[in-house]
């Protein structure tokens, strides 16, 4: 027995050791893999997926299910986000009701964006936004497409929804707080120091709080009497046209800041990712466009209308491509609110 207790004492160790000299030549065999994390040995990334979920969860690659699970939404089955974004968006985020105030607030922001606001005041502002982002970039110089894209979607939602303008000061500190923000709304929801969860709460915090000053100066001016035609704006519209509440409003706000700039920004960067995938696409969507641009020139206008966007017809497909491709809504689960049979 004496004989084998250095044994016993020294079995951790050799354990340790051969645990690690396992991952080393996983590190270093070349698989013809996707980059990404393999994992621990034998259980890989399951931990990792199980961890965010309290209950059965099912991936459908059937287009069958999905689209009965589409088609049953408010029946039997209603949209459920991770924790971390119910936590970090609010639970009055139109993002994370269901029902009848999801309704509601899908109602008011569909009255803002409405046919004639599109034609007009928004399709104005898009190009508006597009040429600021393509005058700052200078010849043969590298930059990030994405980043590119976030910042045009960014300007353009925080002036139709706070009219506030690209490059001002106040506008470069609310996008750096979202940036923030944004990190830590898929991260694990712990509340400690340091956490990317932890870093977005914060955020969010600072950013209703430039929110609620806004709105206060709103009020104030429209108990005053006093019209501003260049805050034609959604928390104008709102503070005008509805019965919302402080809190209601700026979990509101948020939440339209959060799905617009994401999905849109995500939609530009799948489409410059994909098309050079197919080169008779890119030549057919320039013809579309420099068939416009040589109209636009003959008639002497420089700014498009609606009527221009209804000709991109090929445009509108490359859109409807990229969306088929890729994903611009990450993370949005179903729930099944009753055992459900299929099949």
């Amino acid at each position: 027995m004496p004989d084998s207790e250095p044994i016993f004492l020294l079995l951790p160790s050799i354990l340790s050791l051969i645990l690690f000299f396992i991952l080393i030549k996983r590190k270093q065999r070349r698989y013809n893999l996707p980059p990404g994390n393999m994992g621990w040995p034998f259980i890989g990334e399951t931990i990792g997926y199980l961890r965010p979920y309290s209950a059965t969860s099912v991936v459908s690659a059937d287009a069958g299910l999905n689209k009965f699970i589409l088609q049953n939404e408010g029946r039997l089955f209603e949209c459920s986000y991770p924790r971390s974004i119910g936590g970090i968006l609010g639970k009055w985020s139109m993002l994370v009701l269901v029902g009848d105030m999801h309704r509601d607030m899908r109602i008011i922001s569909l009255n803002f964006l409405s046919n004639a606001r599109l034609r007009t005041h928004l399709l104005r502002e898009v190009g508006k936004h597009t040429l600021l982002v393509l005058n700052t970039w200078k010849e043969k110089c590298i930059f990030s497409a994405q980043d590119e894209a976030k910042k045009f979607t960014f300007n353009l939602m925080a002036k139709n929804i706070m009219s506030m303008d690209p490059g001002h000061p106040e506008t470069e500190q609310l996008k750096k707080e979202y940036v923030t923000f944004m990190k830590g709304v898929v991260s694990a929801p712990l509340n400690l120091p340091g956490t990317a969860y932890r870093k977005a709460l914060q955020s969010r915090s600072t950013i209703l709080k430039f929110i609620e000053k806004k709105m206060e100066v709103r009020i104030r001016k429209m108990k005053e009497g006093k019209e501003n035609l260049e805050e034609d704006d959604l928390l104008e519209w709102v503070l005008k046209h509805s019965n919302l509440s402080t809190e209601q409003i700026l979990d509101l706000i948020l939440s339209l800041l959060f799905a617009g700039h994401e999905t849109s920004s995500v939609a530009i960067t799948l489409a410059i990712y994909f098309l050079p995938g197919c080169p008779s696409a890119i030549q057919q969507l320039r013809e579309e466009h420099l068939e416009i641009a040589r109209a636009k020139n003959q008639s002497g206008e420089t700014e498009l209308n609606w009527d221009d966007y209804k000709k991109m017809e090929f445009t509108q497909c490359v859109i409807n491509e990229t969306l088929r491709l890729g994903n611009v809504v990450r993370f949005l689960h179903r729930k099944a609110l009753k055992d459900v049979r299929y099949k």
